[in-house]
């Protein structure tokens, strides 16, 4: 089973040297490339005041959070939640050096690498796209992802479209491919072409206009999901 986790932040300001604290994580689970309804999410009570630029940023007021949990009495459901994983993260660095800050706030706490690694799709998206944008609204135009929604940052709503954007990245929806259950299903249901009588069948030649069409999607499958098996 290879289990990956898709997190995002969101924090008080940028820099956790300076005090900064961590306001809200938003986790998506993936298992084998597919999207489950498992996500971790929660607003968090920082102790301190959140910067004005990064308010306007979020949109998470210092009022919002008086009556949300501390990280302290989180940290035990998010550890339990991430372990062994594969952390997908635009901008890793960031958010797993917030993480790592609010874990050395306590004792006896791992360090996120410790217990999982980390795949930073910045990173990979600067590979694939040299000298192009790609925050992830530009990959979302990119890749033609719909996020309207995403009028102001959210951990869990950036989380969310990250998954696409990083199944978009890394060959295509797998709703296009066929899991090995469902392949030995339909295996052990298809009609051998030697079992059938064609001899009186009718032959129908495609037209021109029927192949070009269906090289389209074909060229439309490629794009998707970087490899066409036909």
């Amino acid at each position: 089973m290879n289990r990956q986790i898709v997190l995002d932040t969101e924090t008080t300001g940028l820099e956790p040297s300076k005090g900064h604290r961590i306001i809200e994580i938003g986790c998506i689970e993936m298992i084998n490339r597919r999207v489950t309804d498992n996500h971790w999410h929660h607003y968090i009570q920082p102790d301190r005041e959140v910067d004005v630029g990064a308010f306007e940023v979020h949109g998470i007021s210092n009022e919002f959070l008086q009556d949300k949990p501390r990280f302290h009495e989180l940290v035990d459901s998010f550890l339990d939640y991430i372990q062994g994983a594969e952390l997908i993260i635009h901008n890793a660095p960031f958010d797993v050096g917030f993480l790592n800050h609010e874990l050395s706030l306590l004792e006896n706490k791992p360090r996120i690498e410790d217990i999982c690694t980390v795949l930073d799709t910045l990173v990979m998206a600067r590979q694939k796209h040299p000298g192009q944008k790609n925050n992830l609204d530009a990959l979302c135009k990119r890749y033609e992802i719909d996020n309207s929604a995403r009028t102001l940052h959210g951990a869990l709503l950036d989380s969310e479209i990250l998954a696409e954007v990083y199944l978009n990245m890394t060959g295509g929806q797998t709703a296009l491919l066929l899991d090995a259950e469902d392949d030995q299903q339909q295996h052990a249901e298809s009609i051998q072409v030697s079992d059938l009588q064609v001899e009186n069948l009718p032959l129908w030649q495609a037209s021109e206009k029927d192949l070009d069409a269906h090289q389209q999607y074909l060229d439309f499958i490629q794009q998707k999901a970087g490899q066409c098996a036909w």
